[in-house]
């Protein structure tokens, strides 16, 4: 089996609205507390950050899974949305939205298509981040496959 290591480095400067630095791989960034949460909003946040892993963990999936199918889109994109809720000053990662959206050719075959519907669910199932985050992260997709005209 194999195994794969991930580093990450932060640096945080003192307290609360304070502003950090983070290195993880290719991803060099400053950090601190949205300003939804009254914070300083400067450089990325730990909300941002889930979001970026699940989507990102989710269009990869997709792409993977129509490569190996030989199916080529036109356009493969995705919006994601975060929903925190705040309840008595205890902040909680209620649920994630992932809306790709991906555009086929004209020339697409019926059977190609119904793969394409197929793949949009089985990719948010097999995708690691999603799988780490089942039972405590509600994920939801709301997909526009769309076919060029």
């Amino acid at each position: 089996m194999a195994e794969h290591h991930f580093y990450l480095h932060a640096d945080w400067p003192g307290g609360r609205n304070e502003v950090g630095q983070l290195k993880a791989g290719n991803l060099h960034t400053n950090i601190s507390i949205p300003p939804e949460m009254d914070g300083p909003g400067i450089g990325t946040n730990p909300d941002e950050m889930l979001l970026g892993a699940s989507a990102t963990c989710y269009i990869i999936t997709l792409a993977a899974m129509l490569e190996r199918s030989n199916i080529t889109p036109l356009s493969l994109t995705i919006d994601s949305e975060a929903i925190v809720e705040v309840e008595r000053g205890v902040n909680t990662f209620k649920k994630i939205i992932h809306r790709p959206t991906i555009v086929l050719p004209y020339d697409v075959t019926e059977v190609d298509e119904k793969k394409v519907h197929r793949f949009v669910t089985l990719s948010e199932e097999r995708c690691m981040i999603s799988k780490a985050l089942k039972g405590n992260v509600e994920i939801a997709l709301e997909p526009d496959i769309q076919i060029a005209q």
